[in-house]
């Protein structure tokens, strides 16, 4: 039986078991995604995330603790340089385990682990995603209000769309004397014309 038993051993012994750990979280560190089982993965992520939040602040003593973890030179120096600064807005869960299909051999339930902050095409999604809502003060308004609302909106567009119809029927007014004004300038010429023929005759 398995009562309270909440740590997983991993099928090895203490110091296998931290030697482990410490390799992989130095190799997510470095890499920012790494494939394992799923039993890893899970235990991976208890182990790193309180480094990452360590990390946060920078000084001697904190990497000296880091660095009793991790074993890594390089895998500090990547820490404190570039996965803190970009994790520094994040209140925890840095990390994200994806699990993938079973393993061929043994049918071993496997994962990927990665640093969140790290994928890119996730965040880009989630920005996209974002849309500015339009919030108002009041609460919901009741259905009578709502009707008197849209009787309004409908009297203010029919007023809209008769001041229109004026508009377009004196414009088209405007353009028919336009074109008569000329016509009767032209039967006016034309009359005078002959009266002053026959006045010469």
């Amino acid at each position: 039986m398995r009562h309270k038993k909440s740590f997983n051993h991993l099928g090895r012994t203490s110091a296998h078991r931290k030697a482990m750990l410490s390799n992989m979280a130095s190799s997510l560190i470095l890499h920012k995604r790494i494939f394992t089982t799923l039993a890893k993965a899970k235990a991976l992520r208890g182990y790193v995330e309180p480094l990452i939040t360590r990390a946060k602040e920078d000084t001697t003593h904190s990497r000296r603790m880091v660095f009793r973890y991790l074993k890594d030179k390089y895998a500090v120096t990547e820490l404190f340089r570039e996965v803190s600064v970009k994790v520094g807005d994040r209140p925890g869960g840095y990390t994200r385990i994806i699990k993938l299909e079973n393993r061929l051999g043994d049918n071993a339930e496997m994962a990927m682990i990665e640093l969140v902050d790290y994928n890119e095409n996730l965040l880009t999604e989630k920005t996209a995603k974002k849309t500015k809502t339009r919030r108002r003060r009041g609460g919901k308004k009741s259905s009578t209000q709502a009707k008197v609302e849209n009787a309004e909106v409908a009297k203010t567009e029919e007023v809209k769309e008769e001041s229109v119809e004026k508009k377009v029927k004196e414009e088209v007014k405007d353009a028919k004397e336009e074109q008569e004004q000329p016509e009767a300038k032209k039967e006016e010429d034309k009359k005078e014309n002959t009266e002053d023929n026959n006045e010469e005759k």
